[in-house]
């Protein structure tokens, strides 16, 4: 690696990441590994190769905790720390100010339009990275019938996300094989309690003031958004099933069309698509108290989802070289990139059966629990839609803020026609 950069030149390359973060994380990850390795020789190939596959081996976004890590490799935790903010402030900040304009705006029947266009687009969008994730996962029988088991143990079964994941890491782990690994390098253990004791003060501070204030709501936001910090492996998308289950049907905070709106708004910002939890606790908080609540709800979920990410970072990267030489870690990950194979399965026939239809019941056999569709209140606009969404991204390959964009005018097209 050469000469360390500056702070002031780690601010330039990386305000511009964040402000170029678009497309999810595989385009994230190109645009970091083409300014910090291919242009600039501030990591080399391995050095950024193996961060990644650190960064995978953790819960929540990889792509920010890449950036992270690339910050802390170059300038300590003060480089860290302004590569990992630089690259969620630009996009939490446009989300913050989408979500006020959905909020004002939101029931206006051209807006509802308008949505229905980037709902359309929202379905297409999770088969498009079922399609990448099975691509990259499923790589032998095993993996298979881990996909296969976890869609039904979360389709029909209604089984816990994080169960879901715990038990297919344990199996990973159970059935890794060691040989080829290389041997964890020798040296003196890294000092980490003090780092892991501060990180967890952060993360649990705003959670003791709550309590000590009464703000029940708020400490209930901020403890349902912290536990989903810990089961986010596999990305937005994967973990996207189980929050929305509790969010809808638990805690009541928000509307199946509003999940599915908050997915379609954080696919056009900036930024780790995890953002979407700023979305759903800025309106939790709208529909229980209005603008002020909201605000607080907002940033707590920001602090409660990020702030473990630093930790998980800065505990963990004097310890890469010994995770990476570790087979039973890597056969957890490998086992639970399955399980989320299943999980997004789900979450696709979820999102498209209540874009297309206007009434789903839930109808349910003995342990088991089945979706069933009323055929008379299927939308011919929405299905309209959605073939063209998946013409543009999965036949032409569009760019997708530019499918966004296409989506949204196409209905309010449909509306103008009277059709919507």
């Amino acid at each position: 690696m050469a000469t360390a950069p500056g702070m002031r030149e780690l601010f330039a390359v990386f305000g511009r990441i964040g402000l170029l973060s678009f497309g999810g994380p595989a385009a994230q990850i190109a645009l970091m590994h083409r300014e910090l390795v291919d242009r600039r020789p501030w990591l080399t190939e391995r050095e950024f190769l193996n961060a990644l596959s650190f960064c995978m081996l953790l819960p929540g976004p990889e792509a920010m905790q890449l950036a992270t890590y690339a910050g802390w490799k170059l300038r300590g935790t003060p480089g860290g720390l302004l590569a990992g903010l630089l690259f969620v402030l630009p996009g939490a900040l446009v989300i913050l100010a989408l979500s006020i304009g959905y909020a004002l705006f939101g029931g206006v029947p051209l807006v509802r339009a308008l949505f229905l266009g980037i709902q359309a687009t929202v379905v297409i969008v999770v088969v498009e990275a079922l399609l990448k994730v099975a691509r990259r996962a499923l790589k032998g029988r095993a993996h298979w019938i881990v996909a296969a088991l976890s869609f039904l143990a979360i389709f029909l079964l209604h089984l816990p996300f994080p169960l879901i994941i715990a038990l297919a890491a344990l199996w990973g782990a159970a059935t890794a094989r060691p040989a080829g690994m290389p041997a964890p390098p020798a040296g003196q253990r890294p000092r980490t309690p003090a780092t892991v004791a501060l990180w967890l003060g952060l993360w649990a501070a705003p959670l003791a003031l709550l309590a000590a204030l009464g703000q029940t709501f708020l400490l209930e936001v901020a403890l349902f958004f912290s536990r989903l910090a810990v089961v986010t492996f596999g990305g937005a998308y994967a973990v996207l099933a189980y929050m929305t289950q509790e969010v809808v049907a638990h805690h009541g905070w928000l509307t199946t069309a509003e999940m599915i709106d908050a997915l379609g708004l954080a696919e056009t910002t900036p930024g780790p698509l995890i953002l979407v939890t700023q979305f759903v606790g800025f309106l939790a908080g709208y529909g229980a108290g209005g603008l002020p609540l909201a605000l607080l709800a907002a940033t707590v979920t920001l602090w409660v989802t990020f702030v473990p990410c630093f930790l998980w970072i800065f505990a963990g990267a004097p310890w890469l070289d010994r995770i990476a030489a570790r087979p039973r870690l890597t056969g957890a990950l490998a086992a639970i990139t399955a399980a989320v194979v299943g999980v997004i399965l789900n979450l696709s026939l979820w999102f498209a059966l209540h874009v297309l239809f206007a009434r789903v019941e839930s109808v349910t056999l003995g342990p088991l629990h089945l979706l069933r569709p009323d055929p008379a209140t299927l939308s011919w606009p929405a299905l309209a839609l959605t073939a063209l969404a998946a013409l543009l991204l999965l036949g032409r390959h569009w760019p997708l803020p530019l499918v966004l964009a296409v989506m949204a005018a196409a209905g309010a097209g449909l509306h103008a026609l009277g059709a919507t």
